[in-house]
């Protein structure tokens, strides 16, 4: 097993845990994975204890908000989907989840003008990037978190998802492709002081090339190629320059989990097991973590518990402290 290095962090223990918002607007257009349609995003600041909305810009006449929420999630085929009491939807949000996660972003509202988030490289890179130029402000109202107190496990096959207690937020994921260039790849990661970003923000969505037209002929993958995903052909991948990573798969699959426990509402102060597991299990696990008496509580943050959430690094915090 690879254990991803944890940041020193020390010197954040005297440090509040605040709520943060962007400091201003954040533009990104770029084309849907799934649907291949061009998508424009509007990245907006939002009042305290809001937390994360999508607003369908293309519809009117109906409510056209949905809540980033466990509870809203409609569809986990190959991605992540959400959809209100309208029926308004708005697919393949996990990347951009993962980032607002990754860059400790509590309160915001997205704009779209379509049914998809763009796919931009298949990773979280752009998010990121573009959230780090804009930059964070502090809200001054004490940031939630959701604690594990007890274990629960969801399975199907041999595949499972499972949160268990733990005095920090961390990520343990295994994958299986035999016979692949892939294999078998196992990491672990502590989702503080901007390990999200160093470690997993640029890993891709990745997939095998035999699966390709399966996905094409059921309407998926239509905006898919090499500059937005991983292909795996056998024992080597099809992309200029190979992976970004040794373990670049299992990153990614550890990428896609944080992005789908942001919707719970709050960062996660436990552990994720996932073997072999993706949206659908992610999800059907905070439902039963929900649905279970005493499993989870949604509380308010300490001060001292801000080094052992996702969130920026010892620079970046100074800057956004500064700022």
């Amino acid at each position: 097993m690879i254990y991803i290095a944890v940041n020193e962090f020390s010197h954040y223990r005297q440090a509040i845990i605040v709520q943060r918002t962007f400091k201003r607007d954040i533009q990104i257009i770029g084309t849907g994975l799934h649907s291949g349609r061009p998508a424009r995003l509007r990245l907006k600041p939002a009042a305290a204890n809001m937390g994360i909305w999508f607003c369908r810009t293309d519809i009117s006449g109906c409510d056209n908000m949905i809540p980033a929420l466990w509870d809203m999630v409609n569809d986990t085929r190959l991605s992540t989907g959400i959809s209100n009491e309208s029926g308004v939807s708005v697919s393949t949000i996990e990347h951009l989840m993962a980032a607002l996660a990754g860059c400790g972003v509590h309160n915001a509202i997205i704009e779209i003008d379509g049914p998809e988030v763009p796919i931009m490289d298949g990773s979280a890179t752009r998010f990121v990037a573009e959230i780090q130029r804009a930059g964070l402000v502090e809200q001054g109202q004490m940031a939630t978190l959701l604690e594990v107190h007890e274990t629960v496990r969801v399975r199907k096959g041999a595949a499972y998802a499972e949160l268990s207690p733990l005095a920090r937020c961390q990520i343990d994921f295994t994958i299986e492709f035999p016979g692949t260039i892939v294999g078998h790849q196992q990491a672990s990661l502590d989702l503080c002081n901007g390990n999200f970003v160093h470690e997993l923000a640029n890993c891709r969505t990745f997939c095998r090339v035999e699966d390709i037209e399966k996905m094409r002929a059921a309407g998926r993958a239509l905006g898919g190629s090499l500059e937005n995903a991983l292909v795996i052909d056998g024992d080597h991948y099809q992309n200029t320059g190979g992976a970004r990573r040794i373990d670049e798969c299992v990153r990614h699959k550890m990428l896609d989990a944080v992005g789908d426990l942001m919707l719970a509402g709050a960062p996660v102060l436990g552990q994720y097991r996932g073997y072999r597991a993706g949206h659908n299990l992610t999800n059907l696990l905070l439902q039963k973590a929900f649905a279970t008496p005493d499993a989870v509580l949604l509380r308010r943050a300490s001060p001292a518990e801000l080094p052992l959430l996702p969130g920026p690094d010892l620079q970046d915090f100074a800057l956004l402290r500064a700022g």
